[in-house]
């Protein structure tokens, strides 16, 4: 007749501590796996972090911009501190920045088109930003899918154009970045929906 072996403490010990090691490898993807999905939507990754001067921008949102159902772009939103209040968010002078990743291709024309009437439609109380806005418009060419456009806000300094990583003008005053943000964060974003997102 067999006699039936105890396990070991050896054993026992060792099976405790695999469940335990088990445990804690699923606490940390619990942990990590909302941050590192963070910066991606539509199947674009944007950084988590902006540089505005010396200023490190964390961010804040993200939104996506459709059209007649057609995916258009990602938009970021980029702060000092993470915020919801829009309102709050335009009258800090703070350095902001907004970043959209193109889902698709446009042409100057469409480009240019959108943010004119994004403009028309939240900045009225702006007049005064129409020269230099109407400036910016001119620095902006077409587009590929894959291309970012960002507007980067630093007090003191201005709000920097940049497609990519190269740098097209500046434009001073916070009336001006006041101007351009609020095409999104204004009263009649693109969609609603963007806007939410890019408020977190």
């Amino acid at each position: 007749m067999k006699m039936k072996h105890k396990p070991t403490f050896a054993k026992a010990t060792a099976g405790k501590q695999n469940i335990l090691a088990a445990a804690l490898i699923l606490l940390a993807i619990s942990l990590v796996g909302p941050a590192a999905r963070a910066g991606e939507l539509a199947g674009v990754t944007l950084p988590d972090t902006l540089t505005a001067g010396t200023q490190t921008l964390k961010l804040n949102g993200l939104g996506l911009r459709k059209k007649a159902m057609i995916k258009v772009y990602v938009g970021a939103l980029y702060l000092v501190s993470s915020a919801k209040d829009a309102g709050a968010i335009l009258a800090a002078d703070q350095g902001k920045a907004i970043r959209l990743h193109f889902l698709r291709g446009l042409s100057k024309a469409q480009l240019s088109g959108a943010f004119q009437e994004g403009f028309e439609a939240n900045a009225t109380d702006k007049v005064g930003q129409k020269a230099a806005f109407d400036k910016m418009l001119a620095l902006l060419s077409d587009v590929k899918k894959g291309d970012t456009l960002t507007f980067n806000y630093l007090p003191g300094k201005g709000t920097t154009l940049q497609v990519g990583e190269k740098k097209l003008g500046v434009f001073e005053g916070k009336g001006f970045a006041d101007a351009v943000f609020s095409i999104w964060l204004g009263p009649n974003p693109p969609t609603a929906d963007l806007k939410k997102g890019m408020l977190g």
